[in-house]
């Protein structure tokens, strides 16, 4: 199951992790989009709206779950890419432990403010009792949920991302299979959605865990594993808690642009909303990178090769760049027939092709940035990546989208433009921690102490 990437082509190694991740990314996001969908085939708006709203807030903590994780992945894979086994097992024992409480509390916390999380979303009266019944449901599936994450992460450390993609399979075929159930055939509306999700995820634990059973890992867990180990949990928060920072900031800068598109008017908020849907397919390739670097950096740091930790940034940087140049380009002179797909209104259609031809090169820029915020997480100075995002935002995304209303009423291109020009700031404080990080690699907590192997 271990699968040691630190000889041979990076290339290679780059696309053996990253190809599989995208596909597993791509089907959590497809079976995210059903429950929507069929939920629109059996209910009216409210349902929908329930779905709607309860699904934002459990993807923003999803995300932060995931980013949490990070802190697994890169631990793991440097053990693995120092060949220490007894590392590996430490790393999961201990992630074990970390996550038990973090998905209790989570449980808890979010039961008790459930009624206040609601309200803060400024759900619509109507569905109101939809989105409290689909929320509770899905809190109380937040250990599964956890669960399957922070196992997906496991694997993600050691080389693996094929089995990752099997569990999120079985999760999407019994989640769609289990809305046709609840939703169609007993009418249970957003309540049935989130009964789907929440037994799909559960369901996808339990193969992931025979499937871990009937296969050999190599690794041997013994109870001591299970013991808090102070210097794992320093790595794995020192990784982990930064990027759920980062990634629980970036979700509410989605949220306040929602808002100011909203404010806008309908036409402009569709415009957006449509955008941004497409937007997140278009990100899976860099979101893959991101993954690839942290976990294929952090290998070959662990195996004390720092030059082949960075040739793995550099392919990343190579293919996103390639990627999202050719997606801009296109984008350019599709939009409209793309946009139709999901629109009839020739309105919307026009502002959403104005905020698609300037937001779109984000893909470009804002993939350069999640490679660098990769291979700053294999370093373990994941703070950085928090830090480019949190100034990027607070001072480019979105005060930039905020004036584009006040200045530019008549067009969405300027507000599009906003998200680039803050990955663009990104990028250039990106280059000085690099420049910092080759003057000061001795202050690197992952910098290799062996010296460096010949190729």
């Amino acid at each position: 199951m271990e699968r040691n990437l630190t000889t041979g082509s990076i290339g290679k190694a780059v696309l053996v992790f990253s190809v599989p991740y995208l596909i597993t990314y791509f089907l959590q996001m497809f079976y995210g989009m059903a429950d929507l969908f069929i939920v629109g085939q059996y209910n009216g708006v409210d349902e929908i709206t329930a779905v709607a709203v309860g699904s934002q807030i459990m993807h923003m903590a999803t995300v932060m779950l995931v980013g949490l994780a990070m802190g697994t992945t890169v631990c793991i894979a440097r053990a693995v890419g120092a060949g220490d086994k007894e590392r590996i097992a430490q790393a999961v024992g201990n992630t074990s432990i970390l996550f038990f409480g973090v998905s209790l509390a989570a449980t808890i916390l979010t039961l008790l403010f459930l009624d206040s999380i609601v309200s803060l979303m400024a759900t619509p009266a109507a569905a109101v009792p939809g989105t409290t019944s689909y929320l509770f449901i899905c809190f109380l599936g937040i250990p599964f949920i956890t669960a399957y994450n922070v196992i997906s992460a496991m694997f993600r450390g050691l080389g693996d991302t094929k089995s990752p993609l099997y569990f999120v399979a079985v999760a999407c075929i019994l989640n769609i299979a289990l809305d046709y159930f609840f939703i169609g055939g007993m009418g249970l509306g957003a309540k049935g959605a989130a009964y789907a999700t929440v037994l799909a995820q559960a369901s996808s634990v339990l193969f992931s865990l025979i499937y871990v059973h009937l296969r050999d890992t190599g690794i041997t867990l013994k109870l001591s594993c299970l013991r808090p180990n102070h210097a794992v949990f320093r790595e794995l928060l020192r990784v982990g808690v930064p990027i759920c920072m980062q990634d629980a900031f970036i979700q509410i800068t989605f949220i306040i642009l929602t808002i100011i598109a909203n404010s806008r008017g309908l036409e402009q908020a569709a415009a957006v909303g449509i955008v941004e849907k497409l937007l997140g397919f278009f990100f899976l390739v860099p979101s893959s990178m991101l993954s690839a670097v942290s976990a294929l950096a952090a290998q070959n740091l662990g195996a004390g090769k720092p030059d082949r930790a960075r040739g793995t940034l550099n392919y990343a940087l190579g293919i996103v760049i390639t990627y999202g140049l050719a997606v801009g380009v296109l984008m350019q002179f599709f939009s409209p027939h793309v946009l139709s797909k999901f629109t009839t209104d020739t309105a919307v259609i026009a502002m959403g092709c104005d905020y698609m031809g300037a937001y779109i090169w984000d893909v470009t820029l804002g993939g350069i940035q999640f490679c660098y915020s990769g291979y700053f997480c294999a370093y373990g100075i994941s703070i950085a990546a928090f830090i480019h995002n949190a100034v990027s935002s607070v001072t480019v995304r979105v005060p930039g989208a905020y004036l584009a209303v006040i200045l530019w009423p008549e067009t969405l291109m300027p507000m599009g433009a906003a998200a680039p020009i803050g990955s663009l700031l990104s990028i250039i404080i990106c280059l000085f921690i690099i420049r910092w990080m080759k003057r000061h690699p001795e202050k690197l907590p992952g910098f290799p102490k062996v010296k460096e192997e010949s190729p």
